[in-house]
């Protein structure tokens, strides 16, 4: 049975609290949502911050909105049953705990500020996650130039937060492909996938960036040892631009072996 989200009324206003996706939804209006990171964080476990559209019935049914800032109580104090289950942190220490306490894994948080690098691992070698020097670092490997981001950006996707890359395991590196002229899958290469540095570090992102090194740790957490996923070629479009590139290739030289069959411009 599915369990009766618990509400907060904010300036009249009647929303629900869903702990599943960390928002607040106004009950008249579902349209009408407030997401937990879009809050003005006040960082002392007393609440969050909030502008918000509160909608107000008029003449005929209509609805006219009007902006509202209002302070709200922290999610373990709007529904501590919901955040238990989802973080697996018994009620009983809610009493002592913050949604900080409870969002952000305490141990990794403890060792990135201790100055521990996380560390990335593809297809078996560790990686450190080195925002500072901008690239990820592989270790005990002095030879390799390592997978630098920006060189990376044109396989990055946004709707993911995730890298994939062409990735050469002996040289332990990042390496191009020309996607204009590949006829084959190139060999000793293979396609993995990682997140994006906010996601590997985001202390260390947030940090260079000049902003609070704990800024948006509740969205992002902080993991001291993630695991590139090996990808399918076939994800990846090579295998479409092979076939393109095959076409085009083969097309050229019909062209060449048989000029006459060039297409015919108009002549001035």
């Amino acid at each position: 049975m599915e369990r009766e989200l618990p509400t907060i009324n904010i300036e009249g206003a009647e929303f629900l609290v869903d702990v599943a996706k960390m928002e607040l939804r106004e009950k008249d209006n579902p349209e009408n949502t407030i997401s937990v990171f879009e809050m003005w964080d006040r960082n002392d476990g007393t609440g969050y911050v909030v502008e918000f559209v509160k909608t107000e019935k008029v003449s005929n049914g209509v609805l006219r909105g009007k902006t509202v800032t209002a302070k709200i109580p922290e999610m373990i104090t709007l529904d501590p049953e919901g955040m238990s289950q989802k973080y697996g942190v018994p009620l009983e220490l809610f009493a002592t705990k913050t949604d900080f306490d409870i969002m952000v894994d305490q141990t990794s948080l403890k060792q990135r500020l201790s100055g521990l690098l996380p560390v990335v691992d593809i297809v078996g070698h560790p990686f450190y996650v080195d925002i500072r020097m901008g690239m990820l670092r592989p270790k005990d490997d002095f030879m390799s130039q390592g997978i630098r981001f920006s060189e990376i950006e044109n396989y990055y996707d946004d709707q993911k937060d995730m890298y994939w890359i062409p990735y050469n395991p002996k040289t332990h590196e990042f390496q191009e492909i020309d996607w204009e002229t590949i006829t084959e899958i190139p060999k000793d290469i293979i396609p993995v996938s990682f997140p994006h540095e906010t996601i590997l570090d985001p202390i260390g992102y947030n940090r260079i960036h000049g902003f609070d090194e704990l800024s948006n740790l509740k969205e992002t957490n902080v993991k001291s040892h993630f695991k590139a996923v090996q990808i399918p070629w076939k994800e990846t479009g090579l295998l479409e631009m092979i076939k393109e590139n095959k076409a085009k290739s083969l097309n050229n030289k019909n062209i060449k072996n048989n000029p006459e069959k060039k297409g015919k411009g108009r002549k001035l």
